[in-house]
């Protein structure tokens, strides 16, 4: 596997370069939006990862604790490379690594843990830069706009940027503004991965990451349209305005173009910062628990889904009105919508896997694309070990061995995972990013793979497959699954109950009689 790997960073080295004359040579293409620079960096970088692996590991026994030493330095290093790299090139190559960083089951930790500083190290732009956009965008000088302008800004991202400011009229805004450069650089960036990643497939065809460069393709131009995420947000602060515990900034649409968003101004600290929840008497469990709950409904219910929930864009204060945990969400340019077909197919199958009813779970695997890899699909979708699968993945928490488990498996599957992941429906590869991002703050907290959230899970696809069999049934039809329905969420409730007053040794004791009461209660899986 590492001797693959290091063949492969070589041939890299050398399709990049060749990518990067194939597209000076394009007649059709700007040189200038490219940038020799940008492309330099990224041979450059790409060289001496490459170099780095072939030198370092020379003459080493594979699969001797020196070579996994000298392994893990390697693969610190290059990742370190390849952050500087995204650093340096901005825009796309920082929206790449991020996504990168977030894929724990696919990279090693020495990738995930470095590049995951790329949420929150993205570069910014100046001054001159913001108030060139604000001036282009709106006509008019950023003191004809503002009574104030914070020169530093909040924070700054992949994309954009955003700045506290005040209107004349009082008001405090948050204006989010796109980095200069960026709908030029991003076209031409992704033709360069395109060619890369194609090259690669070609010479290996094992690992199949075009997935990632589709996705990309796809969700950029969506991402770089402001008016779009305005959109977004005030439907979902419609959908789900029954959690009075949410918070969406209202958008200035006066003050709003493709490049510029002006919102409320909110703040707060990040979801995961769990020093800040203590000292502002913020109880960690119930902002999970709302956190799950809230993404439940998104997938589940909805099919309108977030998809990118890293810290920078939940935040946690007291509520001004009920002193409780409120959430606040931003960003809202990243959606996805699930098809009708596939929410019903993730919601069986989610059921199925908080049930431990292997048969469902291999069905509805195979439903969504998994084939015969169904196995390694649970586990990456439950982040769980496949022994945890098989007894439930609600019946204990992520311990540090099963962890460790996790990872040396992945390291032993990456053929299998890149081939699973071209399988699958392209809807789904947005939704495990956002489990990833979940399970990131959900470990910060202390509060992975708790039981709570796990029920709020079961309770809203009983809710949404029951909203399914009543659009399709007569009038007694519906009334016998909204008391089946009923009747489940009231065995669910009763469960979380026992688990938060009694705990889970309790729970347990009482298992039996709310096995039978869901099995009977639970609309029973839609036929093939």
């Amino acid at each position: 596997m590492a001797r693959r790997s290091v063949k492969l960073l070589s041939w890299a080295s050398v399709a990049l370069a060749a990518s990067g004359i194939c597209l000076y040579g394009n007649k059709y293409l700007d040189p200038s939006d490219f940038g020799a620079v940008r492309v330099g960096r990224a041979v450059a970088t790409t060289a001496a990862i490459s170099y780095d692996y072939l030198t370092s590991l020379r003459g080493v026994p594979y699969g001797s604790e020196e070579y996994a030493q000298l392994q893990s330095q390697v693969h610190l290093r290059s990742a370190r490379r390849l952050r500087e790299l995204c650093c340096a090139n901005r825009g796309t190559f920082i929206k790449v690594g991020q996504h990168l960083g977030a894929l724990d089951y696919l990279l090693p930790p020495e990738y995930t843990h470095t590049l995951r500083a790329l949420h929150s190290q993205a570069p910014c732009s100046s001054l001159a830069e913001v108030q060139q956009v604000i001036r282009e965008e709106l006509g008019q000088e950023v003191q004809d706009l503002f009574q104030s302008f914070d020169d530093t800004p909040l924070g700054a991202a992949s994309l954009a940027q955003v700045h506290k400011a005040v209107l004349h009229d009082g008001r405090t805004v948050a204006v989010k503004v796109q980095h200069p450069k960026v709908q030029a650089q991003s076209s031409t960036d992704i033709l360069l991965m395109q060619v890369l990643v194609q090259a690669v497939k070609w010479l290996f065809p094992d690992f199949e990451f075009i997935w990632l460069v589709d996705e990309a393709k796809k969700n950029l131009p969506l991402e770089l349209d402001f008016l779009n995420e305005g959109r977004n947000a005030e439907k979902v602060a419609a959908m789900l305005k029954h959690f009075e515990f949410l918070k969406v900034p209202r958008i200035h649409w006066d003050l709003s173009t493709k490049r510029l968003l002006l919102m409320e101004f909110l703040d707060g600290g990040q979801v995961n910062d769990r020093a800040y929840m203590e000292r502002n008497g913020l109880d960690v469990n119930q902002i999970s628990r709302r956190l799950g709950k809230m993404y439940s409904e998104m997938i589940f219910v909805s099919g309108f889904v977030h998809c990118d929930p890293h810290p920078g864009n939940v935040l946690v204060r007291r509520h001004p009105d009920t002193g409780e945990a409120q959430i606040i969400l931003l960003d809202h340019g990243l959606y996805q919508v699930l098809t009708e077909e596939f929410r019903l197919d993730y919601c069986h199958l989610w059921h199925s896997l908080i049930r431990a009813d292997m048969k469902q779970v291999e069905k509805y695997s195979q439903r969504l694309g998994a084939g015969e890899l169904y196995p390694l699909f649970a586990c990456i979708l439950t982040a769980r070990s496949w022994a945890s699968v098989t007894r439930g993945i609600g019946q204990a928490p992520v311990t540090a061995a099963e962890d460790r488990e996790i990872r040396a498996n992945a390291a032993s599957y990456l053929p299998e995972i890149s081939r699973l992941l071209n399988r699958v429906p392209r809807q789904l590869l947005l939704l495990l990013k956002t489990n990833d991002l979940l399970r990131g703050t959900e470990a910060a907290l202390g509060t992975r793979a708790s039981a709570g959230s796990f029920l709020s899970m079961a309770r809203c696809c009983v809710r949404a497959l029951a909203a399914h069999e009543r659009s399709q049934a007569s009038l007694l039809g519906r009334t016998r699954i909204s008391l089946r329905e009923t009747l489940s969420l009231w065995g669910l409730s009763l469960q979380e109950l026992l688990l938060r007053v009694s705990g889970l040794q309790l729970a347990r004791r009482v298992g039996a009689l709310l096995c039978w009461l869901r099995q009977l209660a639970v609309p029973a899986p839609a036929p093939v």
